[in-house]
């Protein structure tokens, strides 16, 4: 092919329909027209043709936050079917007014292939953090993306934990999802339908059960729980509430009654014998009873005996006689003498 050929391949190329001259006296000057326009409009060519074309920057910025876990993410760069990587930095409110606007490589996502980045642990200080990635293919590297606004984790979206309420026999337990060292948790919990006498219990840390209160028998208890970030003084929703049932029928509360009356009516009568009792002792240790000896016995009835003294007294009478005072005078005188 000749010089001619290549020119009309270019022509074609940059959108020129090639015109036959009239007469053969005007090829050359012809000729000479279109490749000067051929050597104009080269680099546009070859910058259509896919050469030197820079790398276009990440689109499409944002930051998932679930539960104080951040991740940022963008739109992957396609470019001519080669390997894109790419590279993440962060600027927090030191950087910006106090170390000239500078911004720190996070080193976990340096030359990433994925379009995600885990920036939990660079967002350690609840102020605002700005953040910019950069797409880079070995030969060239894009223009920075960058995070349209500020970024707090104060606004991580928190959710509430995973619960399962358990009935063992008239225990109520709850056992919580440990969403680690940062979380607390509120626990609410009731009698099904006595939703006014609601109880609260704050859970710091998580064991494998954690113990919520005694159920009465076959009674029906609720739970429902939230959870709750202290460094960022915020909670999330409740839980859907779950209910579990004790062990045990309410069928049988008049025998328990019946029970408890006999018990008491028991532990009334054991109370009134030991009072007894200790009276007893207590009144025949301090004041006996005294026994007469049989010599002074009476063995007759009181009735004869009265009898028996008033005929004495009557005998005694009839013996008495009397002296007078003259013979009794001479009786001392003589007893005297």
């Amino acid at each position: 092919m000749g010089s001619t050929g290549k020119l009309s391949k270019c022509l074609k190329a940059s959108g020129f329909t090639q015109v036959e001259p009239a007469t053969g006296t005007s090829k050359m000057p012809l000729k000479l027209i279109c490749f000067v326009l051929c050597i104009l409009i080269a680099p546009d060519l070859t910058g259509l043709l896919g050469e030197d074309a820079p790398l276009p920057a990440p689109q499409n910025i944002s930051i998932l936050s679930t539960n104080m876990k951040h991740f940022l993410m963008w739109s992957p760069v396609t470019f001519q079917g080669e390997t894109v990587r790419y590279s993440v930095e962060f600027q927090g409110e030191y950087e910006r007014e106090y170390a000239n606007e500078s911004w720190i490589p996070i080193c976990e996502c340096s030359l990433i292939t994925v379009t995600v980045c885990n920036i939990t642990e660079d967002i350690s200080a609840t102020v605002a953090y700005n953040l910019r990635v950069r797409a880079d293919n070995g030969a060239q590297r894009s223009e920075w993306g960058t995070l349209k606004g500020f970024f707090i984790r104060n606004t991580t979206l928190l959710t509430p934990p995973l619960m399962k309420a358990i009935a063992d026999g008239y225990h109520l337990l709850v056992e919580l999802e440990d969403m680690g060292p940062a979380f607390q948790f509120c626990v609410l919990y009731w009698e099904k339908g006595q939703e006014s006498r609601m109880q609260q219990k704050m859970v710091k840390e998580i064991s494998s059960t954690i113990h919520l209160a005694t159920m009465e028998a076959a009674a029906e208890y609720c739970v429902k729980a939230q959870t709750y970030v202290e460094t960022i003084n915020r909670s999330s929703s409740f839980s859907q509430p779950q209910c579990v049932r004790a062990q045990g029928s309410r069928s049988t509360w008049p025998i328990s009654v019946l029970m408890s009356f006999a018990g008491f009516a028991v532990a009334a009568l054991t109370l009134s014998f030991l009072v007894w009792k200790t009276r007893k002792i207590f009144q025949d240790s301090c004041c006996p009873i005294a026994v007469l000896p049989d010599t002074l016995k009476v063995p007759e009835p009181p009735s004869q005996l009265i009898l028996c003294r008033r005929e004495e007294a009557e005998q005694c009478d009839l013996m008495v006689q009397v002296i007078p005072s003259e013979e009794v005078l001479c009786l001392w005188i003589q007893e005297t003498l």
